[in-house]
């Protein structure tokens, strides 16, 4: 009678196959049938840069590789669920991950293995830096294409529960929010998409609030930002300005490779809505903002770009009733999504709205921007209904403060030694730009 088989499992989430792959993948074959994990694009996207194949066709590519028996979903950075369910003699990894952020991932795999006696065999891992250098580059520059990046929004929220955003105002802080990774609980978080914001942009810029700075400005600072990053924007076009204007920009817009577009509905000298009633707002007409919504659509090319509407309503203390009237009425004016904004600290009302909201509208995507209601976590608003969450205005408010101590420090000691703690090294720095590794 023959021995049985031996079996074999090994992870991936690569979209572009090189010769270290398939180098690996046949002497994993080789220790017998091998099973191969793709990562999901939710897990992918969370961790690396977000994938230029989908995963159906990533799980095609593997099972067209000589010695792969099959390819299974794997759901989560940890193998955990998959060793369990299959119980692999082998699980097969190049020795990369013995540190780094994937190190806590390779110790659960020994445990998990430990546990019926299963075996982790690692294989020198040789990176041609040259190669993988060009690689990268290569899926950059797909991902930074306009046509590309325009529809990864869309693809986000069809494959997440919520799309978490950030500000950037500018390559810098793109490059910030484009790398920052973070390993928590087993698992990687990074932001999915950035938020290009009027006040941030004019305050980078030292002017008020006030749409003062014009739109072609406001372009200028969005193309630097998606010249050194991949993920999708979301723009902030505070009113959208006259009808007549809007429908050029937002072709504009969608033409560069934004992915959304939200503009408020009120009318007249833009004030900040966390003001409140403190000073004096107006909020546009139903009828009249709608129109500039069905224009705004009209004027689209693609079913890729999203028209997203901010109601003002609980701002201006309208009510309930008539944020939900206008939420309703925007929908089917053709917007693709409802932003409910609140100056309260307290989330009730956000809450509220989101509940009566998803009563009748069960799939139009919700955005908010907890700048007041900061204690609300990601995971309690997707409980609630909401898509998107916009952290509006952080990089810039973090920015300032922190530059300001420098200066003090300087200014006292008449040195720079006691501010260098405070700063970040020029290598940290230049590591962030692609071209500088």
């Amino acid at each position: 009678m023959s021995e049985t088989k031996k079996t074999v499992y090994m992870s991936f989430s690569t979209d572009v196959i090189h010769a270290g792959h398939t180098s690996i993948i046949q002497k994993a074959a080789q220790l017998g049938e091998l099973t191969i994990g793709m990562l999901t694009d939710d897990v992918v996207s969370s961790y690396k840069r977000f994938p230029v194949l989908k995963f159906e066709e990533r799980v095609k590519i593997l099972e067209s590789i000589k010695g792969v028996s099959k390819v299974i979903p794997q759901k989560s950075l940890s193998y955990a669920e998959n060793l369990r369910a299959l119980k692999p003699d082998f699980v097969v990894h190049g020795d990369n991950w013995k540190t780094g952020f994937q190190q806590p991932i390779r110790i659960e795999v020994l445990e998990v293995l430990n546990e019926y006696g299963g075996q982790l065999v690692e294989y020198p891992y040789s990176d041609n830096n040259e190669d993988y250098e060009a690689l990268e580059l290569s899926q950059r520059e797909q991902l930074s294409m306009p046509d590309i990046r325009r529809g990864r929004l869309k693809r986000l929220l069809e494959m997440k529960p919520l799309v978490s955003v950030i500000e950037a105002h500018s390559g810098i802080t793109g490059l910030i929010a484009e790398k920052t990774t973070i390993l928590k609980d087993g698992e990687t978080r990074q932001f999915d998409a950035m938020w290009s914001s009027s006040l941030c942009d004019s305050t980078s810029k030292g002017k008020p609030d006030i749409e003062l700075l014009d739109m072609s400005k406001r372009l200028q600072i969005i193309d630097e930002i998606m010249d050194v990053t991949t993920k999708p924007i979301i723009v902030d076009a505070d009113t959208g300005g006259l009808t007549e204007h809007f429908v050029y920009n937002i072709r504009t817009l969608e033409r560069m490779g934004v992915s959304a577009v939200i503009i408020e509905d009120k009318t007249g000298l833009k004030k900040n809505s966390l003001f409140g009633t403190e000073v004096e707002q107006t909020q546009d007409s139903i009828e009249n903002f709608s129109a500039k919504i069905a224009a705004g659509k009209a004027a689209l090319k693609t079913k890729d770009f999203f028209l997203i509407a901010r109601i003002e309503s609980l701002i201006l203390e309208r009510g309930m009733d008539d944020a939900l009237e206008r939420a309703f009425a925007y929908v089917k004016a053709g917007a693709n999504g409802i932003m409910i904004h609140s100056r309260r600290k307290d989330p009730n009302e956000i809450f509220e709205f989101c509940e009566k909201f998803r009563a009748e509208d069960k799939s139009t995507p919700l955005v908010v921007v907890p700048s007041s209601f900061n204690t609300v976590t990601e995971e309690e608003f997707a409980k609630r209904g909401v898509n998107i969450v916009i952290y509006a205005n952080q990089l810039t408010r973090s920015g300032f403060p922190a530059m300001q101590k420098v200066a003090e420090s300087i200014l006292t000691n008449q040195r720079a030694k006691e501010a260098d703690d405070m700063c970040m090294s020029i290598k940290e720095i230049l590591t962030l730009i692609p071209e500088d590794y």
